[in-house]
């Protein structure tokens, strides 16, 4: 696989049962990169332990003024020079190649992840730790399956050198043959405690990353309440224990690394003493003792690798397990391929609440906790609460979410949360969406009231002439205010036109006058779909067909908005907020029931309309006027 291939085709399906199983299968996955590292690591290590050899028999050929000899240790010597010139290049060039290879593999799984759980991902995964998944621990990852094989054929080259000095010099390479491998093994039992000082630094710096990731994502929050100093101070403690942790791995790094120098120059000197007494006695040549003095000199080179894949593992195996954690992760406890051809439609059902939407009705939703109003949307729209839970799919049409496709699935039902995102670019590019084609983006524009958005694009882009649909919306629409996000959103998922809509809370950040309004766009847009809206506002709720009061995740009363607000004391108590003194006061015996809420909303649908019939007329004498 070269970079210019990328991305994947399919990045295949990850082994994720551990962040050792799953750095290996990444391993196995690039087997040709490897093996191409592997010949090319081979060619620069060789070359560079062949050196001792041709200086060895360039200073023997001196020492007898043998000319030809000279000149062919000279030949040998630009020939491993060449070879070491060349696999550097190309170990470099593949190694590099494997790194990025990888991380991209590991990118590409993490996406495909992240689009099949949508929403749900940041549920069960803190956000912070998504993000440190997929840029550090990428890295690191990476970093891993490049060194691997340039570790292998620093092992190799090690075996070569032991066995040839044993050959070439016996009385000297056994010396070398034994003190070699003591050097590669020597800093074993220092590895687990390094790899659990490695551990605990990325243990901290995820948790700082998570922390420093809430802290921005809710940084305007905090200001309003002035609580940024606190969280502030916060990350400053959790940023010193990271230092700290960081700085107990560092000297362990360094001790092993310390003694990878130190060993390797304690055997040096024994070869030298022992080979100068060889010398003297005439046992060897002195030729012999330079070749053997620099290929043991030269080992230091391949040792470096031991100590590198050391801690490339030591620090990608933890990010490889958090990694396996995330892919882990499954969009519902079962899945069937049994109807992946099947388009379903008809009334929306969740066996686990017992609610019933309609098709082709507009159903409002009321929950007193918000948290299970944002978990049964999750649920409507095909995933589980939590993994393993073990609830009855939801149904369409009588068939389960779960036994549709991925695609047939999202084009079935969309599913609009509470704090929807807005991607950077146009407002073109924000609307172009996979959508049924039923809808223009003009009129869920309309819909949504997004004409005051659409001015304020307009006026603050300078080289579109004016276009709003050429205007460039910022990274999470953050130039734009909370109900204008709110209502471009709202108008993104009208374009779509799914079979079934599912809004949470879709006009919390707008005031009453525009709340009403979208509400009717939405009604008179969505005519004849089945529309799902999860909210207790009363101008959302009196323009519904029917609405479902749920208590305890469970449906206790059914009927429209005004026959609740007169019967259901556990409905008003959420819509017009009533006080428990009040509930009781309203259940006395012989207390007269009434809607205290009904005449509230009729007032305010009053004047609304007031307001909207004024501001017509206003409008009217002035094009009267011009």
């Amino acid at each position: 696989m070269q970079i210019r291939e990328l991305p994947y085709a399919d990045p295949g399906v990850p082994d994720v049962r551990s962040g050792t199983r799953f750095l290996l299968w990444l391993g196995r996955n690039q087997l040709g990169g490897q093996v191409r590292s592997l010949l090319w690591g081979l060619l620069l290590q060789l070359g560079i332990a062949g050196l001792p050899l041709a200086v060895g028999l360039a200073v023997q050929a001196v020492v007898d003024r043998d000319g030809g000899r000279l000149g062919l240790a000279g030949g040998l010597l630009a020939l491993l020079g060449a070879a070491i010139a060349v696999g550097d290049m190309m170990l470099h060039r593949t190694a590099v190649t494997n790194w990025i290879t990888a991380a991209a593999r590991v990118q590409q799984l993490l996406s495909r992840k992240t689009a099949e759980l949508g929403s749900v991902l940041t549920r069960r995964v803190a956000a912070g730790e998504v993000v440190a998944v997929s840029t550090g621990d990428v890295e690191k990852i990476g970093w891993f399956v490049e060194a691997l094989s340039r570790f292998a054929a620093a092992a190799t080259t090690l075996v070569v050198v032991c066995v040839a000095l044993v050959v070439y010099q016996p009385a000297l390479g056994v010396l070398v043959a034994v003190g070699v491998p003591v050097l590669a093994l020597a800093v074993l039992p220092l590895l687990p405690r390094a790899t659990r000082r490695a551990d605990v630094q990325r243990e901290k710096a995820g948790k700082a990353t998570e922390l420093a990731s809430d802290t921005v994502a809710g940084l305007r929050v905090l200001r309003g309440i002035g609580g940024e100093e606190l969280f502030l101070g916060r990350y400053r403690t959790a940023s010193q224990e990271v230092r700290r942790a960081a700085v107990r791995s560092a000297r362990m790094w360094a001790l092993i690394a310390a003694i990878q120098v130190m060993l390797p120059g304690v055997l040096l000197i024994a070869v030298v003493a022992y080979g100068a007494r060889l010398a003297l006695d005439g046992r060897i040549t002195v030729g012999e003792l330079v070749t053997v003095y620099g290929a043991v000199a030269l080992t230091h080179h391949p040792l470096r690798n031991f100590e590198e894949i050391a801690m490339a593992f030591s620090f990608s195996r933890p990010s490889a397990k958090r990694a396996a954690r995330v892919l882990a992760l499954t969009r519902t406890s079962t899945v069937s391929e049994t109807r992946d051809e099947t388009k379903a439609s008809g009334d929306l059902y969740d066996p686990a609440t017992g609610l019933l939407a309609p098709a082709g009705r507009f159903t409002a939703v009321v929950c007193g906790d918000p948290d299970a109003a944002g978990r049964l949307a999750d649920r409507l729209g095909g995933h589980p609460v939590e993994p393993g839970e073990g609830h009855t799919s939801v149904l369409l049409g009588g068939v389960p979410l779960d036994e549709l496709t991925l695609d047939a699935a999202r084009t079935a039902v969309l599913v609009q949360d509470k704090d929807p995102v807005l991607l950077s670019g146009t407002l073109h590019d924000l609307l172009d969406v996979p959508s049924s084609g039923a809808v223009r983006a003009e009129d869920a524009l309309a819909a949504a009231q997004c004409g005051d958005v659409l001015d304020a694009l307009a006026q603050g882009s300078v080289d579109t002439g004016g276009d709003p649909m050429r205007a460039t919306i910022t990274e999470r629409g953050r130039s734009l205010s909370g109900g204008q996000r709110q209502r471009l959103a709202l108008a993104r998922s009208l374009v779509t036109d799914p079979e079934v809509l599912v809004l949470d809370e879709p006009t919390s950040a707008v005031d009453s006058h525009t709340e009403a309004r979208v509400a009717a766009g939405v009604r008179r847009l969505r005519d004849g779909g089945t529309t799902v809206v999860l909210a207790s506002s009363p101008l959302l709720l009196d323009l519904a067909d029917r609405v479902v009061l749920i208590h305890e995740d469970e449906v206790v009363a059914v009927g429209t908005h005004r026959e609740l607000l007169r019967d259901e004391p556990r409905y008003r108590a959420v819509v017009t907020r009533e006080t428990e003194d009040e509930l009781a006061a309203g259940a006395a015996p012989g207390a007269q029931r009434e809607a205290p809420g009904e005449r509230e909303v009729g007032e305010e649908l009053a004047d609304i309309q007031k307001t909207d019939q004024e501001i017509e007329e206003i409008e009217e004498l002035e094009g009267e006027s011009a």
